[in-house]
């Protein structure tokens, strides 16, 4: 079953969301050459705990896995999940992809960006700007009546179009008060196809998409995934309300 909020559960989404969005611009302020991603994850920490939030990704649990981090932060080959670290200090050049997601009031708000430290090259500025333009390619197709597939198509044939790759092995997902809900929202697939949208549906949509292959491997932590073939990755993320009118975003920060 696919969750559906009812009124009170949006504006409570919104909240969390709003939260989550506020953190995630904060952190992105942050992103300079120089700083450890270990102290960017502090930041992050301290950024929730003082708008009154947890974080949802410390103490996560996959099997006998548990995520030390509070937020997620990923350089340049590596894809999603990357935990800060002293030993990761971020130079001119990288692409740093940093995931947020949140807690407030039973509810979690969950997005994600790509930042650039400039200078960067002509191809790492391509795929950032291709990644983000493919997330509100997928959004506009996230409304009452539309299916699953027709989000997951719109990215996919514009990443491609590009040159570019989607990742298979990790996708989108429904999101409220458990980080992943029913539906999964794959950034592949076909249009007419999956589970049909209805409004009060709440979705993160979140294109993770490669320079070269789509596949990815662990890296040694058993938590961050990387390129098979050690080229760039980037990652956007919002969650969305699906309505009978246009998607609400719901992680844009109103604080």
């Amino acid at each position: 079953m696919i969750p559906i909020k009812n009124a009170q559960e949006i504006i409570k989404m919104r909240k969390a969301c709003s939260i989550a969005a506020k953190v995630l611009d904060e952190m992105c302020n942050h992103v300079v050459a120089g700083i450890s991603t270990y102290e960017l994850d502090q930041i992050g920490k301290a950024l929730i705990e003082e708008m009154g939030a947890k974080s949802a990704c410390f103490n996560y649990r996959v099997g006998s896995k548990v995520y030390p981090a509070y937020t997620c932060i990923s350089v340049n080959e590596e894809v999603i999940h990357g935990i800060g670290t002293f030993k990761r200090v971020l130079q001119e050049g990288d692409i740093v992809s940093v995931d947020v997601s949140v807690i407030y009031d039973d509810f979690i708000g969950d997005n994600a960006r790509t930042v650039i430290i400039e200078p960067a090259s002509g191809d790492a500025k391509k795929l950032v700007k291709v990644t983000e333009e493919s997330l509100y390619k997928g959004i506009a197709q996230a409304r009452s009546g539309n299916r699953v597939g027709d989000i997951s198509a719109a990215i996919q044939e514009y990443v491609e179009k590009h040159g570019f790759s989607v990742v298979r092995d990790f996708v989108g997902h429904g999101v409220g008060r458990s980080m992943h809900e029913e539906p999964q929202v794959p950034n592949f697939g076909r249009r007419n196809s999956g589970p049909k949208l209805k409004a009060g549906m709440t979705l993160a949509i979140e294109p993770m998409v490669n320079m070269g292959g789509s596949s990815v491997r662990y890296a040694d932590d058993g938590w961050t995934a990387v390129t098979s073939d050690g080229k760039l990755s980037a990652h956007f993320e919002h969650t969305v309300l699906v309505s009978d009118d246009e998607p609400e975003i719901l992680t844009i920060s109103k604080i």
